[in-house]
């Protein structure tokens, strides 16, 4: 099994899903979404589920920490996607068979072009030495975040290549109930994903920093612990989601033993997202990022040893 929480591919929902002919709850513009129905997926049953540790699926965009040029690197998740034309011929198939599958894919011509650096997630399947899309035409894959590039920015802003460090929420060591904000050494991360959440992230649902100050950081992958997770069913994961302070999440995610991730999605399940205020915005943190002489993480040094009650009340200092 990969270290907890490494997310390479799409990870299959909880429930087997079906395609409805009614806007997305979840994209602006798409004329169908994807639902869950009432039967448990096969997958999740077959990778012994029940014993699975749950965590919270967090809301902001996936990261990896490899290598790159030798040295520990944070790296962008940046999908190859199908070009306009392909796209239109794969959501037509998709309309009729009310399924993904029997679609065949040009591989040469039907995808849009990445970057030199871009490599394929693990996992992804190669034909002919040609990396080859997902069910759903996507094929993963990661860039590195390099300061030049400013489609990067935010993702640059939480790692300092000086220092080799990365600026990290997680849970105490001391304290599970308590957060703290970090900075870690990018050769602890390496092999790592995580997740970038923060002021410019996926429209902010934790409502972290503001537009003058923004504040941004690294959660790893499988380390926010779902602490009394609902059963694997249908209705009781949905009261959850309305009803408990610990549902107030985007959704949730199975880690199995045998390596298999699992998750489901508030959409899923025809529920909104954000409502109200995400159960990990009110989490008391502590910021621990001591001052270096290379300058690491200078606005967040100013509140070395600071507590806040809630995450959402951490700002930055103008």
């Amino acid at each position: 099994m990969r270290r907890l929480g490494s997310v390479q591919q799409k990870i299959p929902c909880v429930f087997l899903t079906e395609v409805k002919e009614e806007p997305s709850r979840k994209r602006d513009g798409q004329s169908f979404q994807v639902v869950a129905t009432e039967t448990v997926n096969p997958l999740a049953l077959e990778a012994s589920i029940d014993s699975a540790l749950v965590t919270e699926k967090l809301d902001g965009t996936c990261c990896y920490v490899t290598l790159y040029q030798g040295e520990p690197y944070l790296w962008a998740r940046l999908d190859r996607k199908p070009n306009k034309q392909a796209e239109k011929r794969f959501k037509r198939h998709q309309r009729a068979q009310q399924s993904c599958e029997d679609f065949t894919w040009n591989v040469e011509e039907d995808f849009k072009s990445v970057p030199e650096s871009w490599t394929p997630a693990h996992g992804v399947k190669h034909h002919n030495g040609r990396p080859m899309p997902d069910e759903h035409g996507h094929t993963p894959g990661w860039v590195p975040v390099e300061k030049s590039n400013k489609q990067y920015c935010w993702h640059a802003s939480v790692v300092d290549y000086e220092a080799r460090a990365a600026l990290v929420l997680r849970p105490c060591s001391g304290d599970e109930n308590v957060l703290e904000i970090t900075a870690v050494p990018l050769a602890d991360l390496q092999d790592q994903t995580l997740e970038l959440i923060g002021t410019n992230v996926n429209a902010n649902p934790y409502k972290l920093g503001n537009k003058k100050q923004p504040v941004h950081c690294l959660v790893p992958h499988g380390s926010i612990e779902v602490r009394k997770p609902p059963p694997v069913d249908f209705q009781q994961l949905l009261c959850w989601f309305q009803e408990s302070l610990e549902g107030q999440v985007e959704g949730i995610v199975w880690h199995c033993s045998d390596g298999t991730l699992i998750k489901v999605h508030r959409h899923h399940l025809g529920l909104k997202w954000p409502d109200g205020d995400p159960c990990l915005s009110n989490r008391p943190v502590v910021v621990r990022v001591e001052e270096h002489t290379n300058g690491l993480f200078p606005s967040f040094s100013i509140l070395h040893g600071r507590s806040f009650s809630r995450l959402q009340d951490v700002q930055l200092e103008p």
